[in-house]
């Protein structure tokens, strides 16, 4: 109950008003002590003037008797009464002569006032903390010496003081009272509306908004109170308009055909739409964890660790193949509003269909390709016939030539299509360990030739060292240099040059190929690697070329996990670059 702010405030007002009143207090007690003592130095100054003096110790000359007599007569003036006596003390010994006390008593020695009279001067010093007030007068005369000592016992002082604490503390009483019931009724004119906004904030906790506090003051309190109400109001609205968007995204997430699964930095699953749930067959009382299920179950080869705290790796794709359906996960970090890192949600595609469509396309090419193949044959086998029995005939043999060229260029085009189909097909490339430098050697040594006929200089430099073996498909990376070097050796002018340099760099192989050729329009660089796109569709023609030797040559530097890129000038030459990483074999299942 105590604790509570209202009695603090109470306690405080009690603090202060006893604070004040005993420090007034004090200062006033003080004061009267120090005015007493001032009074009476300043009576007795007032008495014992010089000339007082000299009339008292002219009188001694002439009768011993004087100052007695004088002194009766100054009873009055001196104040002398039952608290404050006179005294005439011989200056030899200290001896009483004659005192006004009723009983006569010693005097103490260790006056300090009494001391400085015996030394012959006016003893006038007042001491507030000394237990008597005394004032010593030194007298000379003809018949003697004498001191007139008045000493106080301030027992009237002391009874003053005492009578000024009585008052004080009835004050402070009567203060404490006053200032307990101020200081409760004061209070409550601030705990009472600060204990209705608790009340009302604690209802907000709750969710009930509708109430309001009723405003009964204009001051700072009826401000933060009428701000409350505001508060409350947009509160509500606030609340509402997150409710109508938590209940979208529900229903979004509960009805979507794509799977989403959101997981916090520790690794465990915060949410799991139905959708994603019934992909990979989970209920709803299985416990996920990011790295066992993605890694273990599933072998995405992705780790949580890795895209929390690497830049790099923030968002990534997998292909995740179950059992009757293909799946694309998408993998990305979300953050909170404060851009701190709060966890990864996955988005899950079901691409059977896609994938079961792309498959029926590429069997269609293939069986295509495969059924021109044979007519194309047959065409080919008779015109090369006709070709031969037409020494005595009248047809004209540039129309054969014609037949026999576009059934080759026919041909080309078929086997290309073939090779596009298979390098579709990863697991159908021939995969083996061999020597990247002798198969780069062994292509510019064959092409060299053929650099010759049209006058050109083919070379080789082997920038770094080849460490060891590289496992791939030779075949097809064979293909793939002939396919680039050819590509210079066709669009280089006559007396043009080309160079190969290739070298290994760690854990990969570069090859490069430069030419002094006619170069590609920057335009024309972002399709090259397009299926039939030509620059120059009548010479590319004219050159036998088909339009798909660098898709070819794009698709097998694709399944072994490489780079190729592009770069040329109009008339100015082209370099091709392609990099390769160097892959342990696979292990071969038994």
């Amino acid at each position: 109950m105590f604790k509570g702010l209202q009695w603090k405030m109470v306690t405080i007002f009690v603090l202060l008003v006893l604070a004040i009143m005993t420090i007034a207090g004090t200062f006033l007690i003080l004061s009267v002590t120090e005015s007493y003592h001032q009074m009476f130095a300043e009576e007795m100054n007032l008495i014992f003037t010089d000339s007082f003096i000299e009339q008292l110790e002219t009188g001694i000359a002439q009768d011993e008797t004087y100052v007695k007599n004088v002194l009766s007569a100054f009873t009055a003036r001196m104040g002398i009464d039952s608290y404050r006596d006179y005294y005439i003390l011989s200056a030899q010994d200290a001896s009483v002569i004659d005192t006004s006390a009723d009983v006569t008593e010693s005097i103490s020695m260790q006056s300090a006032n009494l001391i400085t009279a015996l030394s012959g001067e006016v003893g006038r010093q007042v001491s507030p903390q000394s237990s008597i007030m005394d004032y010593a007068v030194p007298v000379r005369g003809g018949a003697g010496s004498y001191i007139i000592y008045i000493c106080d016992t301030k027992e009237e002082l002391t009874v003053i003081i005492q009578r000024i604490f009585s008052i004080i503390v009835q004050a402070i009483l009567m203060g404490i009272a006053v200032s307990f019931v101020m200081g409760y009724f004061l209070s409550r004119t601030i705990t009472t509306p600060i204990s209705n906004l608790t009340k009302k904030a604690k209802r907000l906790a709750e969710g009930e908004f509708e109430s309001r506090i009723d405003v009964k003051s204009d001051d700072e309190i009826g401000t933060l109170t009428e701000t409350f109400n505001d508060m409350s109001v947009k509160l509500q609205g606030a609340m509402l308009e997150m409710s109508t968007e938590k209940n979208k995204v529900e229903a979004m997430l509960l009805n979507m055909t794509d799977g989403v699964m959101a997981f916090d930095t520790d690794g465990s699953a915060i949410h799991i739409n139905p959708t994603a749930r019934k992909m990979f067959g989970i209920s709803s009382e299985s416990v996920i964890e990011f790295d066992s299920f993605f890694n273990e179950e599933l072998h995405a080869d992705i780790h949580l660790g890795d895209m929390l705290y690497l830049e790099n790796i923030r968002f990534a794709e997998r292909d995740l193949v179950l059992k009757d359906i293909s799946l694309k996960a998408n993998f990305v970090v979300f953050e909170d509003e404060l851009d701190n890192t709060s966890g990864v949600l996955v988005v899950l595609h079901d691409v059977t269909k896609q994938q079961k469509l792309e498959s029926s396309r590429r069997e269609f090419v293939a069986n295509v390709s495969h059924e021109l193949r044979t007519p194309l044959t047959t065409i080919k086998s008779y015109a090369e016939t006709l070709l031969d029995m037409l020494d005595n005939a009248d047809v004209p043999v540039t129309f054969i030539h014609t037949i026999l060229n576009e059934t080759d260029r026919m041909t080309r085009l078929v086997k290309d299509l073939l090779v596009l189909s298979s390098l579709e097909q990863p697991d159908q490339l021939n995969k083996a360990e061999f020597s990247m430098q002798m198969l780069v050697s062994d292509v510019v040594d064959t092409l060299e030739l053929v650099a010759k006929d049209q006058g050109h200089r083919l070379s080789l430099k082997i920038t770094e060292p080849f460490d060891g073996l590289f496992y791939g498909d030779r075949d097809r990376l064979e293909q793939l240099l002939y396919n680039i070097i050819s590509n210079s050796i066709k669009y280089t002018p006559n007396g043009g040059k080309i160079e190969v340099f290739a070298g290994q760099t760690f854990n990969k192989v570069t090859i490069k190929v430069k030419d002094t050729g006619i170069g590609i329009p920057e335009k024309d660089l972002g399709r090259l690697f397009e299926r039939f796109y030509r620059v120059d569709k009548a010479r590319s023609r004219e050159k036998g070329g088909t339009g798909l030797g660098l898709a070819i040559s794009k698709g097998i530097v694709d399944n072994h996990g490489g780079t190729i890129s592009i770069k040329s000038e109009v008339n100015r030459g082209t370099e091709v670059t392609i990099m390769l990483p160097v892959l342990p074999p696979e292990p071969v299942e038994v």
